[in-house]
């Protein structure tokens, strides 16, 4: 059984349409111009297939994307990926790595850490006082 990831993983794209967000859970994503891919990007200079998000697993358990330029199938796009200033066929995203497809056409990728439940005691000194004007009311209407 996979462990379970305390991460969303998150794209941020701008192109010529705005600003457009989608939480990435899915192991597979296709990116470009052409209608039926799975993240469209709006603008003439972007290919139909101009790149693929694949999941990956970490040897302790944690769950990433990689960026792979063009599509599964080994057919690069047209104009590559310019990732945090380096043209490149393929990087493992880290948080708020951002990917150039073309002109004014990018994507941001964020790391969001979810607020994992403390599995041990609890603080001794982690404590809320409440003061008794804090309740309302007649104190003589409090039941215990």
């Amino acid at each position: 059984m996979p462990a379970k990831s305390n991460q969303n993983h998150l794209l941020i794209i701008e192109d010529e349409k705005g600003r457009k967000e989608y939480t990435l859970e899915e192991p597979v994503y296709s990116i470009g111009r052409d209608p039926d891919v799975d993240i469209r990007l709006f603008s003439q200079f972007v290919s139909r297939r101009h790149a693929t998000l694949v999941r990956r697993e970490r040897e302790d358990g944690s769950l990433y994307y990689r960026i792979v330029d063009g599509n599964l199938k080994g057919k690069a796009s047209a104009n590559g990926l310019v990732i945090n200033g380096h043209k490149l066929q393929a990087h493992d995203l880290e948080d708020e790595d951002e990917v150039v497809f073309g002109p004014q056409v990018s994507a941001k990728y964020y790391i969001l850490k979810r607020d994992s439940v403390p599995t041990g005691p609890p603080d001794e000194f982690d404590i809320t006082l409440i003061s008794p004007n804090m309740m309302g009311g007649d104190p003589d209407d409090w039941t215990p």
